[in-house]
């Protein structure tokens, strides 16, 4: 089993700049100035990168209605001249919406910023990630589903997807320690520490016929058959799922969860 990740703390060196758009979404943004911000965009062609947009605060600048979070943008950039910025934040050039969904709400809007959240805090800065990009984006529509279940296997599958591109997801159709395969009949269990394993206890378990599913549709590809895979099994498959993440983020509560639960507290 892959040891806890410190993926998102470092950067890789930046990959040379193209004068292309790139294919983006806005994960969060800071105030830099009284007319400027600092986005915090997640790119399919170069990953996550941070951006410096001069002037979208002022109430004339046309990026007020295109940056926007869960919207699918097309952004050109440069770089930061000298002395005005750290690290490697560029400035962006141009921005215009690439069409997509509806703006999520309710519900549906803290279960986006809970995706943001664990893209900001377990990629790193200029790590490409196409296909967890296109999960992404196939994942946003699903939450805004009426039916709770779609919503909930559509997350199952982007966390699944999301640990396996950062390099922490076992093989779930092998036994971690032995390599043996999982046998479809008996249940496991899955930990962070020591991967797919018998039930030692009182942990959350998983048939083998499932993990099986769930580590034939991650090698397909398909994200249809793989949040299929996910609504088999979601009761047991959420817990386990969220120890893994909360093993490699180094904590246990996700600020997204954490005022969810404020305000559920509030409407009791």
């Amino acid at each position: 089993m892959a040891t806890r990740t410190t993926r998102a703390v470092g950067s890789r060196s930046p990959t040379p700049r193209s004068s292309a758009p790139l294919t983006a979404y806005v994960l969060h943004r800071y105030d830099w100035s009284e007319s400027s911000l600092i986005l915090d965009l997640f790119t399919r062609e170069q990953g996550r990168l941070a951006v410096a947009a001069k002037g979208a605060k002022r109430p004339y600048s046309q990026l007020r209605s295109v940056l926007l979070p869960f919207q699918r943008i097309f952004v050109s950039l440069g770089k930061l001249p000298t002395g005005e910025g750290a690290g490697d934040v560029q400035t962006l050039r141009g921005a215009e919406w690439a069409g997509g969904a509806a703006m999520l709400t309710g519900a549906a809007l803290f279960s986006g910023f809970y995706l943001n959240e664990l893209l900001m805090k377990l990629l790193a800065r200029h790590d490409p990630h196409s296909l967890l990009f296109d999960v992404y984006a196939q994942t946003l529509p699903a939450l805004a589903a009426n039916d709770d279940s779609v919503t909930e296997a559509a997350l199952r599958a982007f966390e699944l997807t999301l640990l396996k591109e950062i390099g922490v997801l076992p093989d779930l159709s092998l036994v971690t320690l032995t390599q043996e395969p999982v046998a479809e009949a008996s249940r496991y269990t899955l930990l962070a520490e020591a991967g797919v394993g018998a039930p030692r206890g009182g942990e959350g378990q998983l048939p083998g016929s499932v993990l099986i599913g769930l580590q034939a549709a991650l090698e397909h590809g398909s994200i249809p058959a793989l949040q299929q895979a996910c609504a088999l099994a979601l009761p047991e498959l959420k817990p386990l799922l969220r120890a893994l993440l909360h093993y490699h983020l180094g904590s246990s509560v996700l600020r997204t969860r954490q005022v969810m639960r404020d305000v559920q507290n509030l409407e009791r």
